[in-house]
């Protein structure tokens, strides 16, 4: 199952402590959640359901935790399995006394659990996960728990970050990984484990990311790594945790969406920020091979204005291929002269890791562009640059795509030598946004009234704003649950426009730049059949039902101011159609299987 959140914590409170750190990864899934903790009696009880974790405390209510000195935690995305209590984590074996929590896909699930059904092993889920208890619970009759998780992960074919608990060893947690990201850390009298840093900052500076193949013990106040295959202790390097780890509530926001989108001025400036010999080595690798983009969704949607920054500032012409598209055409285009930038908002996606690894199984080097630092794709790339926004609790990237931005602005200039010049126009458009927000959040709750009704929207743009134009209807779709599409301004006529009638919304993004006369065109064919136009310009039009004002800028800073009033038209239409935003449907914030 993707995009799960799990945590684990050993020692005082251990219960509370999992929970808290679960609440900071429900971006990762909300459809169910659960918990295992120790009783006083010293037995492991499974709180679970449907929901979020908000569901799952008004479940706990009535438990006496306060005796807990271990517990894992969990909350779903379903795959293998519908939503329901059954199929929400932990999972237990037969006697209740092994607890599991995963993350990932098991792929050979089918096989053992006929395997184990037919030695007399019970389930009471549909879900893959379930089986890794079982397997355990076998184990158990002739070996010790770590031994016996240890041989039962062995067999798993897949991808997983797992945590695994035994009422017969309340001192240890054991966990695993391949493929889905497992962060550990231990202090004095606590250890604990979660899918990413953030709900481990509070208590530590710094962690253990574990690798692929890799198996831990965690005890209080300390981790020990073993080789799965071998059995062989490995020495991983604590990393220290980034600044922007500490998780943050929603202050006076409403929604996480929101308060991320006000903190867009801010992470412009942050991303800026960059240490000097590595925006530096990353602008030579930039100079000296030849560039692919890898990336999905939002990051692509940056890649693809990186795209042309590179091409219009530093006259170098690179592609952007989406990454799940990567590995069939990585054995023609990929050799040492390569250079893939992977942008990844997680540093976990799973398209993009993997397609990180071919590249450089070929001799390519590779460049991170991502917001976790210690992230498998921070680990595995050449030169990493970290977007230094913090965490991003809303589903939809809001500033972590300004982020994204503003950091190949910085890179492309860099690579020509121009540096400072673009952090000092950064700065400045920071600023200008500043002013621009209360202004844009007005008009974007006026509109929603209008969009709100509609079945379907259009967002259209040319050159370096089509890009937007694709951003703007992807946020639009993904939180509203209306149909959008971006395209560029001038595909209208081959296919669209047959979808274009009166009343119909076309989001024009049409600054007065190299492309205003042709979109403008492009415009009043749709306007011609009926479309209710909303111009996003900083220029006004005869040709616009609506205007959302932009400020006047650099042409190539365009792509970067668009996108926020785009982000608050999606969220007030999601609002008033009474849709979390932080929270769409089906969707979780890291994709971390294929």
């Amino acid at each position: 199952m993707p995009m799960c959140g799990i945590t684990g914590f050993i020692g005082n409170n251990a219960a509370a402590n999992a929970l808290e750190g679960l609440r900071t990864l429900e971006y990762r899934g909300y459809d169910s959640a659960g918990i295992a903790f120790a009783t006083k009696e010293g037995r492991i009880k499974v709180v679970k359901t449907v929901g979020d974790v908000s569901a799952l405390d008004k479940k706990l209510a009535a438990e006496d935790m306060s005796a807990s000195n271990f517990a894992i935690a969990h909350t779903r995305w379903a795959t293998h399995g519908g939503v329901s209590d059954a199929n929400a984590h932990p999972h237990t074996d037969c006697t209740g006394k092994v607890a599991v929590v995963h993350n990932g896909i098991i792929e050979n699930f089918q096989a053992l659990r006929s395997e184990l059904t037919s030695r007399g092993h019970n389930f009471s889920s549909e879900t893959d996960s379930e089986v890794i208890g079982h397997l355990i619970e076998e184990n158990l009759r002739t070996m010790g728990f770590v031994d016996a998780a240890l041989a039962a992960f062995r067999r798993l074919e897949g991808s997983y970050a797992i945590l695994a608990a035994y009422e017969g060893s309340p001192d240890a947690l054991v966990a695993a990984k391949n493929q889905s990201p497992l962060v550990l850390s231990a202090g004095d009298g606590f250890a604990a484990a979660a899918s990413d840093p953030v709900p481990l900052a509070k208590c530590s500076k710094e962690g253990l990311f574990l690798e692929d193949g890799d198996f831990a013990i965690i005890k209080k106040g300390s981790l020990e790594v073993l080789d799965l295959r071998t059995g062989k202790k490995v020495g991983r390097k604590p990393i220290v945790f980034g600044t922007g780890s500490v998780f943050s509530d929603k202050q006076e926001y409403p929604h996480f969406m929101l308060k991320e989108i006000y903190e867009a001025p801010a992470a412009i400036r942050l991303a800026a920020m960059q240490e000097p010999a590595a925006l530096e080595k990353a602008a030579r690798l930039v100079r000296e091979n030849r560039v692919v983009f890898v990336a999905c969704g939002t990051s692509r949607h940056a890649s693809l204005v990186g795209r042309y920054l590179f091409n219009r500032i530093g006259g170098k012409f690179c592609e952007v291929v989406v990454a799940s598209e990567f590995p069939y055409i990585a054995k023609n285009i990929v050799d040492d002269d390569l250079l893939v930038i992977a942008v990844s908002q997680s540093g976990e996606t799973a398209d993009v890791i993997e397609g990180v690894k071919i590249a450089k199984a070929r001799g390519a080097k590779v460049l991170a562009i991502t917001n976790v630092v210690g992230s498998s794709l921070d680990r595995i790339s050449d030169c990493a640059l970290h977007l230094n926004c913090g965490p991003e609790i809303g589903v939809a990237a809001t500033k972590t795509f300004v982020a994204q931005l503003s950091l190949l602005y910085l890179l492309a200039s860099t690579v020509v030598g121009k540096k400072d010049d673009e952090k000092r126009k950064l700065d400045e458009v920071s600023r200008i946004l500043e002013n621009s927000l209360p202004g844009w959040d007005a008009v974007g709750r006026k509109l929603s009234q209008r969009l709100a009704k509609e079945p379907a929207a259009y967002f259209i743009a040319r050159g370096p704003n089509f890009p937007t134009a694709l951003e703007g209807a992807l946020k639009f779709k993904e939180i509203t649950y209306i149909h959008a599409e971006g395209m560029a301004a001038g595909e209208l006529k081959h296919g669209t426009l047959a979808l274009i009638s009166k009343g119909t919304p076309v989001i024009a993004i049409c600054p007065n730049d190299y492309t205003h006369a042709e979109t403008i065109s492009n415009v009043m064919e749709t306007a011609a059949r009926g479309a209710f136009v909303i111009g996003c310009s900083d220029e006004p039009n005869s040709a616009f039902d609506e205007l959302i004002a932009v400020p006047k800028v650099e042409e190539h800073h365009f792509p970067l101011v668009f996108s926020i009033p785009l982000q608050f038209l999606a969220y007030h239409t999601a609002v008033l159609r009474k849709n979390n935003p932080d929270r769409p449907r089906n969707l979780a914030k890291s994709v971390t299987v294929k």
